[in-house]
């Protein structure tokens, strides 16, 4: 099995930078020798995303209209974990701030890598379980509906394509299958 690098850096320059990303064009030999550019995009957070499951195998799923697709997203509770701070305390912040839910157990189900033919973006998948209502803390920048529903049914909206965020996809085919197989 091969697994280094094929491909040659010949120089780099950043041509983007704000809090939550940067952008870098490389001038690069590829693989097969020529020679051309390639763009990375990295994040200076790692993903969130928390699935919140009952007793009663509900989950809550919030809804809010995402800039870059132009178009109204259903997903589970998701946010940006500052590099240095433990991802467990980011979940639960995240959890607290979209659902107001607290959760008494939080399990690392998956990590993940979003869209790595172009960004270096971490997600880590947490399932939160013991759950508190509490009051949801919204951040200035997030217009979210938040909708509580049987876990069967966000199974359904991925298998029927109304979830397609990549992080709540993956979260809700890990849970269904733990389900399936008695985990949980």
């Amino acid at each position: 099995m091969k697994e280094e690098n094929p491909w040659q850096t010949l120089s780099s320059e950043e041509k983007y930078d704000n809090n939550w990303i940067s952008v870098t064009e490389h001038q690069v030999i590829n693989p097969a020798g020529g020679k051309g550019i390639y763009g990375e995009v990295h994040f200076k957070n790692v993903a969130i995303g928390i699935l919140p499951l009952d007793q009663e195998q509900n989950t809550w799923l919030v809804g809010q209209y995402r800039y870059p697709l132009k178009a109204y997203s259903w997903e589970i509770p998701e946010g940006g974990g500052p590099m240095g701070t433990e991802p467990e305390l980011s979940a639960k912040r995240e959890l607290i701030e979209e659902t107001g839910l607290i959760c008494g157990k939080l399990t690392e189900i998956q990590r993940m890598h979003l869209s790595n033919s172009v960004s270096d973006e971490l997600a880590i998948i947490y399932l939160a379980q013991e759950l508190t209502q509490g009051e949801a803390e919204p951040e200035e920048t997030e217009d979210l509906q938040l909708m509580k529903v049987p876990f069967a049914k966000a199974y359904q909206m991925v298998m029927e394509g109304e979830i397609t965020d990549s992080i709540s996809v993956a979260a809700i085919l890990k849970v269904h299958i733990l389900i399936e197989k008695g985990v949980i």
